[in-house]
This record gives structure tokens, sequence and C-alpha cells, in this order.
């Protein structure tokens, strides 16, 4: 039997790094996320020693569950708030193990614990939550020590997806909770130097050999972006996987899928295991033409036959190449986080937003996008994963900005 890179010794050392990122002040965060539905978190008294992340008006679609083990096993739940906050924003219910600045340490029970509330709050009745939980869409996921608690607990019939963020199992013993495995899974590791990164690659040979499954390694180290702006680069492609995991969403998808993945060829080192990207099928509600329709009259004249018809493989547009929609997401005193939405009019291989801000505004950062400019006229492009649209698919970006966001404007091309 093959000894783990990593040994218990090691988890010594990888808990005490755990803990040591947990208790670093977070960087100040954006109020909400860039997502497009603010968050922030809370606590409830039926579900002690938990801290609940949720979107402050809570959006018209039922919220899929993402329960968190934080780093180091540690009982604060807002050890990774950041990065919680930021999936959170996109229309999720996610539970973390620990009070808000709470203190020791969590266990795998207390992940089962966050599933039993959420659907047990989606059938109390007088619950905010009644009916807004979509009870058949879980993720358990979770950072280092977390992420032992995560596999614990990925063998739960309600799951239906598991993500591990920088972990590994630490002994050959442990591996029949790979066997086990029968839900997709994704890894999000810190590369060579991320002290779990043998753990993982060991486990990544280990999986069921058709199970559905992507390993990303951002070379950052044991300690990932959790606490950097909205979670940095983790919470980008973490909220990525939910979306297609627990919503559907083919766009998200595609980061994950084939060669040309949304993720390959970039920062992220990737390698991909049975991983097929479902497109939308046809509505079968959509009714077929009633065949009582009056035929067309014969008399009508037929059409010039040498006028060319047109190509069916030129994509339409619908009101131009493309559209973008600007809101506000947050206000504060000095700043503001706005969110942009692209539609395709057409079948797109790239676009380019164009945004107006008002006098004294400008851009301080951004996401989901490559930007040019920060004053005046601020010029978006597309990122590497979501220029490519059909015809009315649509993806998004954000940016953070000083001043006030208020009376922007925009427009979009094609590129």
């Amino acid at each position: 039997m093959r000894r783990r890179l990593l040994t218990r010794a090691g988890l010594t050392a990888a808990l005490a790094l755990g803990a040591l990122s947990a208790g670093l002040a977070p960087a100040a965060a954006a109020p909400g996320g860039s997502g497009p539905y603010p968050a922030d978190y809370s606590t409830s008294g039926s579900l002690p020693n938990h801290t609940v992340y949720l979107p402050v008006n809570l959006p018209n679609e039922r919220l899929p569950i993402v329960v968190w083990g934080n780093g180091g096993c540690s009982g604060n739940g807002t050890s990774q708030v950041n990065f919680l906050r930021e999936i959170a924003s996109h229309g999720f219910l996610v539970i973390a193990n620990g009070n808000p600045n709470g203190g020791g340490s969590t266990s795998s029970q207390m992940l089962t614990q966050s599933i039993d509330w959420a659907f047990s709050e989606n059938s109390r009745g007088g619950s905010a939550l009644n009916g807004r939980i979509n009870t058949s869409e879980v993720a358990v996921a979770g950072f280092s020590c977390g992420g032992l608690e995560a596999y614990a607990v990925a063998g739960d019939p309600r799951v239906t997806t598991t993500a591990i963020f920088s972990s590994g199992l630490l002994n050959d013993g442990d591996d029949w909770q790979l066997r086990r495995l029968d839900d997709p899974i994704a890894y999000f590791i810190g590369g060579p130097s991320d002290i779990a990164y043998g753990n993982a690659i060991d486990d990544w040979g280990k999986l069921p050999s058709t199970l559905p499954a992507f390993m990303g390694n951002l070379n950052v180290g044991h300690g990932g972006t959790y606490d950097q702006y909205n979670g940095g680069e983790f919470a980008r492609v973490g909220t990525l996987w939910f979306k297609w995991q627990l919503k559907g969403d083919v766009q998200a998808g595609r980061a994950f899928v084939g060669q040309n993945c949304g993720l390959c060829g970039t920062q992220w080192d990737v390698r991909q295991k049975n991983l097929v990207l479902q497109e939308p099928t046809p509505d079968p509600t959509t009714p077929t033409p009633d065949p009582t329709t009056p035929t067309p009259d014969p008399t009508t004249p037929t059409p010039d036959p040498t006028t060319p018809t047109p190509d069916p493989t030129t994509p339409t547009p619908v009101g131009g190449a493309c559209t973008a929609t600007y809101t506000v997401a947050s206000q504060w005193g000095e700043g503001f986080v706005a969110n942009v939405d692209v539609t395709a009019g057409a079948a797109l291989n790239g676009w380019v937003v164009r945004v107006t801000l008002p006098n004294g505004a400008a851009v301080a950062g951004s996401w989901s996008s490559a930007q040019s400019g920060t004053t005046g006229t601020v010029a978006f492009g597309n990122a590497p994963w979501n220029g490519t649209l059909r015809q009315g698919e649509r993806t998004s970006f954000g940016f953070q900005g000083t001043g006030s966001g208020s009376g922007a404007t925009v427009t979009c091309a094609a590129a």
C-alpha cells in the first residue's frame, strides 16, 4: 500500500496552515459580491454553530444549496467570507460550518446538519425560505480540512455534486470514499506549491472510471484566493461549476468541457474526465402547428425563382449583434459595484461593451472581461471563456468603481 505524500504528521501542518489562513482578516469586499443578487450572512436559531449566506432580496428562482467546510476545520463561519458571499450573490443558499467569527473545530456531521436544515426550511410554514430552495440540487464542498469533511458527506444521496478545494485524502485506507462517488466532482487546487497537491493528484487517479470529473490547478499555493476581492479566481471558477452543475447553465459549463474549454490554455492547468455539455433541448410543450390552419391561396403569385434565398447558416441579427444591460448592484459612499448582462442578438465569437461613466466615476477593478481604460468611456471585451455566444444566449461581467455608478450608459458590438 503506497504511502500518501501528506501523512498524518503532515496533516497537522496543513491544519495549522488552514487555520492561519482562516484567521486572516478578509480583504475589504464590495457589499454583496459581484452576482445579480447582492448577498450577506446571518445565523439561525434553528441551526446553531453555522453561518448562512443568502441574497439580501431573494430572487424569483429557487436557490440551490451549497454546504461548506472551512479551512483548518475551523469553527469560524466567516473565515472565507469573501468567497462564500460571492457564490451566494449568484443565487445560491450557502451554509458554512461554524458561527461568524466563531472558534473551535467542526465535523463532517455539521455539513449534514446544513442539508437537513435547508430541506426543513423549504417545507416549514412561516419560513422566509418556504418553497424558495431547490432541494434537488445540493453541492458539498470544502477547503483543506473542510475538503475532507466534504468527502465524508459526498455519499449522501441528496448530494448532486462535490467540490474539493486544496485537499485530498490522507490515507489509502480511506479510498473507499472515492469508490462510492457517483456524481460529478471538481477539484480546485493551488498547484504544485499546494501542500495538498500530491494527495489531490492521487485521488484523481483513483476516481471511478466513468465519473464526470474536473481538476483545475492554479499555482497560488495552499492558501488559495479566498480572502481576495470577491473571493478571487477560486470563487469565480467555483461559482461557474455550481452554476453549471446546480442550475444547468450551459454557458458556465463551457468553462470546463472540451479541448477548447474556457479555462483551457489559461493560467489554470486543466484535467478532465467524462465531461459532456448537454445543450438545451427544445421545450416539449411548444405547440405544434394547427392542422386546421388554411392553406395558402393558390392564386397568390409565387416568389421569383431568380431571387436568392437566404443562407440558412447565416445568423439573423435580432436587435443588432448584441445588447447590454447595466445595473448598479451596490452603491456606498465612496464607490459602487456594477453588473453588465450581454445578450447575443446573433451568433458571436467575441464582443465589446463600452460603458460611458458619469463624471467623476472611475473603474477600480473588473472581472470576467478584458478592460481598457478607467474613466470616461471604458471598453470591456470578452474574457477567453465567455466570448462565444449563440443567438439569444447571455453572459455577464462586472466591475467595481469609485464615485457614483448611477446614470452610466452602455453599448454592445461584435468584436
